[in-house]
């Protein structure tokens, strides 16, 4: 694992699971962590960059917040408001959110978001 990204629930980590290779751990907080889930999140989630993506809502960034706190280094990854959090976020937003990251060496780009060569 190169790095890891920390997103609310299963299907958040799925939709991004399909987005991103198996360098990136997806690791989930289950909703808002208590402090034996954030321990836990620590220690297998080490040394690697941590990437925070939660929704764009009040419980995401209630969870933001203490993720934030727990790992003071991490990078934030936003979906815009009014999308149905991480999982109901386009894949082509999700795709931008984490090019501009930095995050393009781990991408798994869908065949329909790879420009087109023509000759």
């Amino acid at each position: 694992m190169h790095i890891a990204i920390i997103v609310e629930g299963k299907n958040d980590r799925s939709r991004l699971r399909r987005l991103l290779d198996e360098q990136v751990g997806i690791f989930c907080s289950y909703g808002t962590p208590g402090t034996e889930s954030l321990a836990r999140l620590k220690k297998k989630i080490g040394a690697v960059p941590v990437y925070i993506f939660t929704d764009n809502d009040a419980s995401g960034k209630k969870i933001r917040a203490l993720l934030c706190d727990a790992f003071p280094e991490a990078e934030q990854i936003y979906t815009r408001r009014g999308y149905a959090g991480v999982e109901g976020t386009p894949e082509e937003y999700l795709i931008q959110q984490l090019e501009k990251a930095g995050l393009e060496e781990y991408i798994i780009y869908p065949s329909s978001a790879l420009p087109s060569i023509t000759e």
